[in-house]
């Protein structure tokens, strides 16, 4: 058995030994969302295929997450905490689920969201709670289809609480699925956190969230969706402001309105005044990043100190926070880093990054570097003149376009063979 999650099983695998795990595969370094369909057999071949003692056969290291797409931080995060809480045997936990009718497809979705559920003990503590919800009559297909969808349930400590959560997302997946409203009804007590919280979140299922963070916030401790007048008043506000209840935005606005009186609020935005933005211009980036406006004051001072310390004016500054409010929730550390890298590496200009101000949003490892790579080695073969491309056209557009137009409009196939090479091992050069 193994317990690493990969993406198509395209990406290179190395076998590693921890001391509680049986068999575990890690990410190889610098690993990038991109295939190399020039190379000439597959870096799995090269790993011998562990025995799965869930099935009795050889069982191959990328069958389980063959349809999942994870990224390599949520992989590196997913073995982090596997191998160094040194508790409970992962193991034991994937053949527990195989063994109550679990799917691969459902496992890998399971682990994604819940990662920790690797280091319960399948014996004491996730058998029995499997055993429990079996007892009250869920099915096979019943129990793996739920908590496949909300697997946190399992983190729920009491058997009331996680027969009160698991009969709630039941009864919404069954409405949904006949596209009728279904009154639910449960007898909790008056005015408690539980009560308060399913009453909400059906506040929120009639506007139209979806079940994906429906089922996200039943599980949370968020206190935004536990109140009751404090609730109804936030969810006013954001509907006021035009959220859309179907995207994400809508819940962390909802997040933020709840945190903060209106006399915060109003602190907030005075904050921002004195920055130079409008009104306007405030709550024009509160419906693109919510998140923004519970920052402290501090930490808006010490971006700001950080972009002008980088050589970006104040106007600059304030074009790029209206355009990408998302900036202000980075780190001063990757601020620096993704500045002085297009900007000393390859040579752009401070003005080109302050007109693409999403350039802080890029992943860095596995978007930013390995491109401008391929544009550098391109450069320097003479293939596209001495001119430096716009960042937007090399760092804005989708993956299929970049390599399209970069990579394989080349006939010489020992030249895309190099230029995806360097997009796979996504070095920085």
């Amino acid at each position: 058995m193994y317990t690493t999650l990969i993406l198509n099983g395209r990406r290179c695998l190395v076998l590693q030994k921890w001391p509680n795990l049986r068999f575990a595969v890690s990410l190889v370094q610098n690993v990038s969302a991109f295939s190399n369909p020039f190379s000439s057999a597959s870096a799995a071949a090269d790993v011998s295929p562990p025995q799965d003692g869930r099935k009795g056969k050889t069982f191959n290291v990328f069958d389980l997450v063959d349809s999942l797409d994870l990224t390599r931080k949520l992989a590196e995060s997913i073995s982090r905490k596997v191998s160094s809480d040194g508790k409970g045997d992962p193991d034991s936990v994937l053949n527990l689920l195989t063994s109550n009718g679990f799917t691969d497809s459902q496992i890998s979705s399971i682990i994604t969201v819940y990662p920790r559920l690797l280091m319960l003990d399948a014996e004491k503590s996730l058998g029995p709670k499997l055993q429990f919800l079996q007892s009250r009559g869920a099915s096979t297909s019943e129990l793996t289809e739920i908590l496949s969808k909300v697997p946190t349930i399992l983190a729920r400590k009491g058997e009331k609480t996680i027969s009160i959560y698991y009969d709630f997302v039941k009864e919404i997946v069954e409405a949904d699925k006949s596209s009728k409203y279904v009154k639910l009804c449960h007898s909790l007590p008056q005015g408690s956190k539980q009560e308060n919280k399913l009453r909400n979140i059906l506040a929120l299922r009639e506007l139209g969230v979806p079940q994906k963070l429906l089922f996200s916030l039943l599980v949370s401790d968020f206190r935004s969706i536990s109140g009751k007048e404090r609730f109804e008043e936030s969810l006013k506000k954001v509907l006021d402001m035009g959220f859309d209840p179907t995207t994400s935005k809508f819940v962390q606005a909802l997040h933020a309105v709840y945190q903060m009186s209106d006399k915060t609020i109003e602190e907030k935005v005075n904050i921002y005044k004195r920055l130079g933005f409008d009104v306007e211009d405030v709550w024009g980036m509160f419906k693109k990043f919510p998140q923004f406006l519970i920052y402290s004051e501090q930490k808006i001072v010490n971006k700001v100190e950080t972009f002008l310390g980088l050589g970006f004016s104040r106007d600059e500054l304030a074009m790029m926070v209206k355009r990408f409010p998302q900036l202000l929730g980075c780190s001063s550390e990757t601020l620096m880093k993704k500045t002085e890298f297009v900007v000393e590496k390859m040579n752009w200009s401070l003005k080109a990054v302050a007109s693409n101000p999403a350039v802080f949003g890029y992943n860095f490892e596995k978007r930013i570097v390995p491109r401008c790579n391929v544009i550098k080695t391109l450069m320097s073969k003479g293939l596209m003149g001495s001119e430096l491309p716009p960042m937007s056209l090399v760092l804005a557009i989708t993956d299929e376009a970049f390599l399209t137009k970069f990579v394989r409009k080349y006939d010489d196939k020992e030249l895309v063979a190099e230029l995806m090479t360097i997009l796979t091992k996504g070095r920085v050069s």
